[in-house]
Formats: structure tokens, sequence, C-alpha cells
């Protein structure tokens, strides 16, 4: 694990390396004096970070804006915030932080943190991958996955915007075949539909994708690599993806559902 070290007291910054090493003894601690030490470091290395242990207040410039300025070059670094102030906590936690410590720093403190972390490096990487972003797409292992049936897609659509929310028969009826009335013959189809995303994901052998129970379907949000999922939990990397343009203020699945809809 890489783990930067960020205080412009010495005596402090000392203390956090080896109290680090303590917390981490297999990981690559990287101790600096200012914030733009640790900027320029990773630029030229071009090396991310999976935990930043940073002060609040520093010399060169103020630990919100650099944690600001890390999370633009590692969206998924860990911040942790070590300062005896608690006036930032706040702004610490509107820019996701994964944890605020507050001084003298401790070795079972930082364990703890470790431990916790908002983005878990040591995550093994979801062989079914879901970009919502641009257009609506399935991939396992890199390829794209195709089901026999166009609207099937829509439904897993659906289902991934509820994130892991069940929902209904009538429920899907509505959305799917909106203005449609509830008839045996429109159950039939969204069965045909259920049927054809379970087996196609059972093919690939991620059939604990999504969960059936008795009228009740639903996603399981940990079993799935999901742009969107990835968005909401801070990382704003994926907007990239989307022309710059920022997603707050409107339903990303009326307009997924709704381009979706539009091609079938």
């Amino acid at each position: 694990m890489r783990i930067l070290a960020i205080d412009g007291d010495p005596r402090a910054l000392e203390l956090l390396t080896a109290c680090l090493r303590q917390a981490c003894p297999g990981g690559e601690i990287h101790p600096f004096a200012n914030g733009h030490k640790a900027l320029a470091w990773l630029e030229r290395t071009g090396e991310g970070f999976e935990a930043a242990f940073l002060e609040t207040v520093l010399p060169d410039v103020g630990g919100i804006s650099l944690a600001g300025q890390l999370k633009a070059l590692c969206p998924r670094g860990n911040l942790i915030f070590v300062t005896e102030f608690s006036q930032y906590m706040g702004e610490a936690f509107r820019l996701h932080a994964s944890g605020y410590l507050r001084k003298p720093v401790t070795v079972p403190a930082l364990r703890g943190e470790l431990a916790d972390l908002r983005y878990p490096p040591a995550e093994e990487a979801l062989p079914l991958r879901v970009q919502t972003f641009g257009n609506f797409e399935i991939f396992y292992r890199g390829q794209p996955v195709r089901f026999r049936r166009s609207r099937t897609k829509e439904l897993f659509a659906y289902l991934i915007d509820r994130r892991g929310a069940g929902s209904t028969m009538g429920e899907l009826i509505s959305i799917l075949w909106e203005g449609r009335l509830d008839t045996p013959s429109v159950r039939s189809q969204l069965r045909s539909l259920i049927t054809d995303l379970r087996s196609t994901l059972q093919a690939l052998g991620q059939e604990g994708v999504v969960i059936k129970r008795r009228d009740l379907i639903a996603v399981d949000p940990r079993q799935v690599d999901c742009d969107y999922y990835h968005f909401l939990a801070g990382d704003r990397s994926p907007r990239n993806l989307f022309r710059g343009e920022y997603m707050s203020n409107y339903s990303w699945a009326e307009t997924t559902l709704g381009s979706l809809m539009e091609e079938g």
C-alpha cells in the first residue's frame, strides 16, 4: 500500500511517519513537509496512492485545498486528515474524506483508519463492469455482454439505477411498457426478459448479480463494478466520459432508459 504523510511540523511528521510504519509494516510510506512537494512527486512519478494522511494547516497550501488537488490526481485515493483543529471537519467530509483524526496520532487509530478505508485498495476488480456515463453498456472481463432480447438491457439498466432496491413485476411493467396494461401477455414478456437476464449472467458465472425473491427482483450492487456507483461514492472521474458535464439535479435513469427505449 502506498501511503503519503504530509505535515509542515517536522516533529509531527516524524511521529506520523513512525506510527504509519508500525500500523502498516508492509506499506510504502512517503513523508512530505509540505503540499507542493507531495504534488510534485505525484506528478513526476505518475504514481497514485492508496491513502494520504495530511494536516489541515500547512505552510504552503491549505490542507483542504491540497486534498482537492490530491483527489483530482488520484480520485480513488483515500484522504485522512490528521489535525488538532476540528473546524475543518465539514469541509473534509464534503471532499469524501475517508477519516478525520485528532492529534496526537496513535498507531491503533491509524490501524483503524487503514482497516476501514472508503476505497479499499485490496479490493479485487469485479469481472462484471457496467458503464452508465455516455451509453449504457455491460462488459464481462472487458468483453461486451449481449442479451438475446433487446429489452433485457432496459430491464438491467433500471435495476442498476435502483441500486439494490427491489422492484415488483407491476413496477417493471409500468417502466418498460409505459401506458400498457398489466396483462398476462405483458407479464409473460417480462418473465422472458428476466429469464434472459439471469441465464446470460449465469453463463458468465455471475448469477449472484441478480437477486430474485417471489415478486421482487433486484441487483446486488456489491457484485458490479459500476461507474454510476463510484460517482455517487465521491469518485468524480467518470464525468470525463460525459464530456465534462457534471451530473446533478436530473435523473440518470430517465436519460438512459429514454435513449434505450428510443433505440428499441
